[in-house]
């Protein structure tokens, strides 16, 4: 591979993965690209960016890198999940929350792959401010509090556009219409914990909630390469793959930084804090510091740079049924007239999000993926657009005055609180063994 003229250091990284977890990848061949990467014109495309995707397609070490992180996984994961035949599903799954609550001490009996994997989070990098991370927490308790209850559904519905980023999903079953919703929850779920006083330390639900996701993803890989009668490593290569991982945790810092490089300017200080936190929950999940970009353009680069390197797939097999299912899911709302108002604008407003940020705005295509956007949608967005613009700007100005601003922090935290409660308690948890036959 003409690829590996560059990072010869990641190229090898890529290739020890077989001789660390052979369990993944000592069945796959890490030495030619799968199907799903794609040369020069033939990948696909961001809405909006076209002037900067044809300077990263003819930026070959940029190319380059995508290509290795295309074929690498998390391996410091997967070593642990490998552990799975030996020990059982559970069991891992119990050693993991036991380490996280009470320390790798308390759990003695666990293999030492699990003490790797926590060493590997509990890492404070040189790279990530902490103190600019507790700011961009304090600022995005706003955000939580406010949009994402109703952006979380469509921001869901990019991640699905594309058979071969979306298939392990599909394969396990966790997106069917069945499950939908408890995803979109668990998502949720971790997202806002992130936001919460304290959640990221050691001892905190999110950093406890970032294991059992990376675990999660990792028993995936384990159980999907298992099975070549659904999972095809010359079409697909590696199983959730670090590249397919950049948009659920980026898609918020590649909006911010669109919006920067759109004005000619750099971030503020609050835009600043809001993509440390980002890149800190990130690295949590496992990313490498090269995905995760801090100034605008390095950010939109990298995610153009993404997109550009995957092949256009979109199936109604595959997409088409998440992204009828996930419309289709009902989240929880709360048993009154206020959340049967919420439940109807959320749905509405979502639609909207997803067509506005992802589509470009093209409702033809969004028909054409299974999206019904009726004009009540329109006005029920709008009204919905309305509500969230004025809530994030009142509790923006509360922010900068000294005498509210932790009367107005606490709010949103009793606030966050009782959203976690309507989300209800998220498992992050999937051996992958149980895969869909559709």
């Amino acid at each position: 591979m003409h690829q590996r003229n560059h990072h010869p250091q990641l190229w090898q990284d890529v290739d020890r993965q077989a001789k660390l977890v052979p369990e993944i990848y000592g069945g796959l061949d890490l030495t030619s690209m799968p199907e799903r990467f794609a040369f020069g014109d033939s990948g696909d495309t961001i809405p909006g960016f076209s002037a900067m995707d044809g300077q990263v397609r003819a930026d070959e070490p940029l190319v380059a890198m995508m290509a290795a992180y295309t074929l690498t996984g998390d391996p410091v994961a997967d070593a642990y999940a490998a552990r799975m035949d030996e020990h059982g599903f559970r069991q891992l799954v119990q050693w993991l929350c036991t380490a996280c609550a009470q320390g790798i001490d308390s759990v003695p009996e666990a293999p030492p792959e699990l003490a790797a994997f926590l060493a590997a989070m509990e890492e404070r990098p040189d790279w990530i401010d902490l103190d600019l991370v507790n700011e961009g927490a304090r600022i995005e308790r706003n955000h939580y509090a406010h949009l994402v209850p109703f952006a979380i559904r469509g921001a869901f519905l990019a991640t699905f556009m594309n058979r071969y980023s979306a298939l392990p999903m599909a394969l396990t079953g966790n997106l069917s219409d069945a499950l939908a919703a408890k995803r979109v929850n668990e998502t949720a779920t971790f997202f806002t914990l992130t936001v919460m006083p304290s959640a990221l330390e050691r001892h905190g639900a999110a950093f406890h909630a970032a294991a059992m996701v990376r675990l999660m993803h990792s028993m995936v890989r384990v159980n999907v390469t298992r099975r070549p009668d659904k999972w095809d490593p010359e079409i697909y290569g590696v199983p959730i793959p670090q590249v397919d991982q950049m948009p659920a945790g980026q898609i918020g810092s590649l909006l911010i930084a669109a919006q920067a490089l759109r004005e000619e300017r750099p971030f503020t200080r609050q835009e600043r804090a809001r993509i440390e936190i980002a890149r800190y929950r990130c690295f949590l999940l496992g990313l490498p510091r090269t995905l995760l970009g801090e100034t605008p353009e390095e950010i939109v680069r990298l995610m153009v740079a993404r997109q550009a390197t995957l092949r256009p797939a979109f199936d109604d097999e595959t997409c088409g049924a998440l992204v009828r299912g996930t419309l289709a899911a009902r989240l929880p709302h709360e048993p009154t007239p206020r959340g049967l108002v919420d439940s109807r604008l959320e749905r509405s407003f979502a639609k909207a999000f997803f067509i506005r940020h992802f589509l470009k705005g093209d409702v033809g295509r969004a028909a054409a993926l299974g999206i019904r956007y009726t004009v009540l949608d329109r006005k029920l967005a709008l009204a919905a657009a309305v509500r969230i613009t004025t809530q994030l700007r009142l509790f923006d100005v509360l922010a900068e005055v000294p005498v509210i601003r932790e009367v107005a922090d606490r709010h949103l935290v009793r606030r966050l609180s009782g959203l976690l409660k309507r989300y209800g308690h998220a498992e992050f948890v999937s051996d992958g063994k149980t895969l869909s036959h559709g």
